[in-house]
């Protein structure tokens, strides 16, 4: 990856981006974008867009959510313990004994989630997963008083863990779902400004909001913006390590290319024109089943308007919704690729229609 693109998605990655406090990571990926949208813009809520080739058609709508799951201060006992809720899919089992960072309007505030150790624990039989409204985290001070003077209730939590190459193009962090999408679209543009080919379609790179709590601001851009075509990317389950069930979830794996999902919202002329491009360009690609929904920003673009011709793209990602989300780089790369090829291969004013 050139060193210009790993600077870029390192600090996404770390820049703390919680589902509806997504400014921060927003500006981040607009002042990239920047450098290759022909403008770029975003609306009440924060989502982002940039254009590129406007006027041209078919509009196509590249998309990836921009926030991370989350915890938010929900209330505050007389000893100045935090209590929380969930903002997204947060697993509280693995969240105890982490080291957290509250976003408060003064600043960031360190504290850790408590953990009882477990010689305190003997004699209570076995041990139950713990329930979101059990975890508390200790800010270091003694009083509610004097955690009020720091915390409100509503500040968002995020955890600490930031990016690190673990070997070779394997990298580790908290929150590569989904930053590596808004990575991926970003990237998108700047192979497309960069490609000597004709564009003949309009081009909007999206980052937008609130998909771990509803795929809410994927409603709100694709219904203002009207594409005629959408690209989804996203995170998906990669199934190769212990104790995952490939009968049950599938054959995915990491370091192995990109992954196209068959299904539910994905249009099948969509998806047929992708697995073209793919083995035209030589990228290697993976695919998936789903039953009726993806659980991404797709299923909601689909049927905004009347139906938008749409397709998922997803890294695979070991051990999602965690600290420790693992991809490959090399993976990552052959997204916007992918993306960059297919749009190229649009025709003016090209319509994505089932055959019927």
């Amino acid at each position: 990856m050139r060193n210009e693109s790993l600077k870029f998605l390192e600090t996404l990655i770390n820049t703390p981006s919680p589902s509806g406090f997504e400014t921060r990571g927003q500006r981040v990926w607009l002042d990239y974008v920047k450098k290759f949208a022909e403008a770029t813009e975003t609306d009440a809520y924060g989502n982002a867009v940039g254009w590129f080739n406007k006027g041209g058609s078919p509009r196509i709508m590249l998309a990836a959510h921009a926030d991370e799951i989350a915890m938010t201060v929900n209330f505050i006992n007389e000893q100045g313990f935090i209590y929380v809720r969930k903002m997204g899919g947060i697993d509280p089992a693995i969240t105890k004994a982490q080291r957290v960072n509250i976003h408060t309007r003064g600043g960031t505030i360190r504290g850790v989630v408590g953990n009882v150790a477990p010689h305190l624990m003997r004699g209570e039989g076995e041990p139950k997963p713990p329930k979101i409204h059990d975890l508390f985290i200790d800010i270091g001070v003694a009083s509610r008083k004097e955690a009020e003077k720091l915390v409100r209730i509503g500040d968002p939590i995020t955890l600490v863990d930031g990016f690190e190459i673990l070997r070779g193009d394997l990298a580790v962090a908290r929150a590569f779902d989904n930053r590596i999408g808004t990575f991926a679209v970003a990237e998108t543009l700047r192979l497309l400004s960069d490609s000597s080919r004709k564009l003949h379609a309009e081009v909007c790179v999206v980052s937008n909001i609130q998909e771990e709590v509803g795929c809410l601001g994927a409603r709100q851009i694709a219904y203002t913006l009207k594409p005629d075509v959408a690209l989804v990317v996203d995170v998906t389950h990669a199934t190769d390590y212990p104790t995952v069930s490939q009968a049950q979830h599938g054959d995915i794996k990491i370091d192995k290319g990109p992954a196209i999902t068959h299904g539910g919202p994905n249009h099948a002329e969509v998806v047929a024109r992708l697995e073209k491009i793919a083995e035209d360009e030589e990228i290697p690609l993976q695919h998936e089943a789903i039953s009726s929904n993806s659980g991404t920003d797709t299923d909601v673009i689909f049927w905004t308007r009347g139906g938008i011709p749409s397709a998922l793209i997803s890294l695979p990602n070991r051990y999602m919704h965690s600290p420790v989300e693992v991809v490959s780089l090399k993976d990552l790369e052959q997204i916007p690729e992918l993306m960059a090829a297919f749009t190229l291969s649009l025709k003016r004013g090209e319509q994505f229609k089932v055959k019927i």
